[in-house]
C-alpha cells in the first residue's frame, strides 16, 4: 500500500487515490530471471539519491569503522560485479542499487564513509545506512554502529561539502529533487525489544510502537530542514518469517520451521500505525512522504515460493541457514548449490534475487515521484 502526505491540498487529494496495494509482485516464475530488461522512466526530475537505515540498505559504511557488523569479505558479494564483497548483506544487490539502476542514476549506490569518492558520485547520492542500527537510538548503541541521528549529521556534512564544490543554491536544488529511503526497524523488534529486556522493562509492546514512530516522525522532519522533499519511508518486513528468528522462537527449530505469527503480527500492527502517522504528517514546504509496503510481497513469497520461482524460504543459503550471518557466514562456510532458489542468503538478510522482487514492489512509488 502507498500513502503520500504533503502541504498542499492538491497533493493530499492525489494522495487519495494513490493509496494502492503493491501487487508487481504477482508475475509469473518466467519473468523473474535478473537479466530481465526493465525499461527505466525518462528521467529528468531525480539527480540524486540518498539512503539511511540499516543493514537491508547499507551499501558498506559500516566497512570503515570499528563494529562486528561487517559483510566485506566472502561468501558475501558472490554474485555482485568480480564477486566483490562490498559490505552489501547479501549475495550481490540490494533492491536500492536496483532502484538506482532504474532511475538512470548509478548502477551502485556507494557508501558515504568512502574517502575515494569523487565528486561526480557523491553528488548523484550515496549511502548513509549502517548494518545494525534502527530508528531506535538504543538499538544502535547496542550493537556499535550508526544511530539515525548521526546518519542525518553525516548528511548534513555531505550538504555542506557540495556547497563548498557546487554552490549553495546547487547544493539546495540537488537536495530538494533528490529521492531518500528509510529502512529501519526490524533490529529495533527483533533485536532490542524481544531480544534484550531493556526496553521490555519500560514499555509495553504497543508502547514501543508509538515510540519508534515518534522517531520516525523526528527523523523526517531532521530531512526536510536540510531540504529534503521527496522522501520514502519502509515498512516492517514479516519479521517473523526471517530463519534466524524462526530458529530462536520455534518449539522446535529443526522441524517446525514456519513463520512466528505473533511477531508477523506485531510488523503488521506497526506498518498500519506507520501508514497513519505518515498520512496524518502535514509537511513544511511542500515535502512528501511516501510509505512502501515490503511485507506482502515477501510473506506472498513465502506463502508461495514456486509462484516466485523460490524453493527455500525458511533457511539462509549461507552454512545451515538457521543462524549464520556476518562473520558466521564466511568463506569456511558451505554454500547451497542455486541461492536464486532461496529468499535468505544468510539467516537474516534477504538474496538478490529477492531484493530484485521487492524492487519490482516499489517501483509504482518511485514512478510517483518521477510525475
Amino acid at each position: 500500500m502507498l500513502s503520500l502526505s504533503c502541504s498542499s491540498s492538491h497533493c493530499v487529494a492525489t494522495a487519495t487515490l494513490l493509496f494502492l496495494v503493491v501487487s508487481v509482485l504477482h508475475t509469473t516464475a518466467a519473468t523473474r530471471s535478473l537479466k530481465e530488461h526493465t525499461s527505466p522512466p525518462k528521467n529528468a526530475s531525480i539527480p540524486a539519491i540518498f539512503l539511511f537505515g540499516d543493514s537491508t540498505v547499507d551499501s558498506g559504511n559500516n566497512n570503515f569503522f570499528k563494529t562486528t557488523f561487517k559483510s566485506n569479505f566472502p561468501p558475501y558479494g558472490r554474485r555482485f560485479p568480480n564477486h566483490l564483497a562490498t559490505g552489501r548483506f547479501t549475495n550481490g544487490l540490494l533492491a536500492t542499487d536496483f532502484v538506482a539502476r532504474y532511475l538512470g542514476i548509478k548502477d551502485y549506490v556507494p557508501p558515504y564513509l568512502d574517502s575515494t569518492l569523487s565528486l561526480d558520485e557523491l553528488k548523484t547520492g550515496v549511502c548513509f545506512a549502517s548494518a545494525g542500527s534502527g530508528i531506535d537510538p538504543l538499538t544502535a548503541t547496542l550493537d556499535g554502529v550508526l544511530p539515525l541521528q548521526t546518519q542525518l549529521d553525516n548528511f548534513k556534512e555531505y550538504k555542506t561539502r557540495m556547497e563548498s564544490s557546487i554552490g549553495k543554491e546547487g547544493a539546495k536544488n540537488l537536495i530538494n529533487k533528490a529521492l531518500f529511503i528509510c529502512s529501519a526497524g526490524t533490529n529495533d523488534f527483533v533485536v532490542n525489544y524481544y531480544g534484550l529486556p531493556v526496553r521490555r522493562l519500560t514499555y509495553t509492546i504497543s508502547a514501543y510502537q508509538k515510540f519508534i514512530l515518534h522517531n520516525v516522525q523526528l527523523f523526517i522532519q531532521g530531512l526536510v530542514e536540510l531540504g529534503a522533499r521527496k522522501i520514502v519511508i519502509v515498512g516492517l518486513p514479516p519479521i517473523g518469517c526471517v530463519p534466524a528468528v524462526i530458529t530462536l522462537n520455534s518449539d522446535d527449530a529443526l522441524n517446525h520451521r514456519g513463520c512466528i505469527e505473533s511477531l508477523c503480527t506485531v510488523a503488521r500492527d506497526y506498518n498500519r500505525m506507520l501508514q497513519t502517522t505518515l498520512a496524518g504528517m502535514h509537511m513544511s514546504h511542500g515535502a512528501l512522504v511516501a510509505y512502501i509496503d515490503i511485507y506482502k510481497p515477501l510473506d506472498d513469497i513465502v506463502k508461495n515460493p514456486r509462484q516466485f520461482g523460490f524453493e527455500k524460504v525458511n533457511v539462509g543459503c549461507c552454512g545451515s541457514g538457521l543462524l549464520e550471518a556476518s562473520f558466521a557466514c564466511n568463506s569456511e562456510s558451505v554454500l547451497c548449490l542455486d541461492d536464486s532458489k532461496y529468499v535468505f542468503w544468510d539467516a537474516i538478510h534477504p538474496t538478490e534475487a529477492a531484493y530484485y522482487y521487492i524492487f519490482l514492489s516499489i517501483r509504482p512509488v518511485i514512478d510517483y515521484f518521477l510525475k
